[in-house]
């Protein structure tokens, strides 16, 4: 043997990232996990006040961090905004919608309003971002908040699944248009993670025993153990991995 294989770093010095969703919960986990890894960050969501908590936070720490208001339900002044700000060589959508409910109990304001968000708002974020990086001939990592739930059923989901479940397809397609442009298209698949948003599912016992039953690891996510997989995607050590779901469940979709 000549040499050793080139270690390839996690590093994303130089990077910009756009992490929509960015002010609580996954996103802002996923936001510190960039600007730790170097990565210039710009938080977009609804809250611009809650933005401005979180930016403020972030540049104590060091970290250079944008905000952007931003609803991706609207998709036309997203475009805009995205074509302004960009190009970004890394997104992470973790913008989301959850309307629970048995499913013959659905009804269209519920299911237009989770579509809107999950499905609708993810496509043309995601459209976004690469079209600003093709228009500026370069790579990126485009990283979409899925969930296991875009790969198994659960109890008073039905709106829920079909959303995720659109996501994981629409990811693979995309991942094969723009294959040829550099540009990498994955998912991130968690289980039930600790949240403010999940505090009222994990208050109600038959449902936290169901969780920890399904989950092989015995226990429920936290923000942090999305982190460094966000971090995996959107750098070069994962340069060969596009159109492709990173489960992180607990085991929940092994059996």
């Amino acid at each position: 043997m000549s040499r050793l294989p080139h270690p390839i770093g996690f590093q994303l010095i130089g990077k910009s990232a756009l992490v929509v969703g960015g002010s609580s919960g996954l996103g802002l986990g996923a936001a510190v996990a960039l600007a730790d890894a170097g990565a210039r960050v710009t938080l977009a969501a609804r809250d611009r006040a809650r933005l401005a908590e979180v930016q403020a936070l972030m540049h104590a720490r060091g970290w250079p961090v944008e905000i952007v208001e931003l609803d991706i339900t609207d998709t036309v002044k997203t475009a805009a905004i995205i074509a302004a700000h960009g190009p970004f060589d890394v997104l992470v959508n973790s913008a989301g919608l959850a309307r629970h409910a048995p499913a013959q109990d659905t009804c269209e304001a519920d299911f237009d309003a989770v579509m809107a968000v999950n499905l609708r708002g993810a496509y043309f974020v995601t459209q976004a971002v690469a079209k600003g990086l093709i228009a500026a001939k370069r790579g990126g990592s485009l990283i979409n908040i899925s969930s296991q739930m875009g790969h198994v059923g659960g109890m008073d989901r039905a709106v829920y699944c079909a959303s995720k479940f659109a996501v994981e397809g629409f990811t693979k397609a995309m991942a094969i248009d723009w294959g040829a442009h550099n540009i990498r298209v994955n998912t991130i698949c968690p289980t039930f993670v600790k949240t403010p948003l999940t505090q009222t599912t994990f208050d109600d016992p038959d449902k936290r025993a169901w969780i920890l039953d399904k989950i092989k690891l015995g226990r429920a996510g936290e923000v942090a153990d999305i982190m460094g997989a966000v971090v995996y995607l959107a750098s070069e050590a994962s340069a060969m991995v596009t159109g492709s779901a990173l489960m992180i469940d607990g085991g929940w979709t092994a059996d």
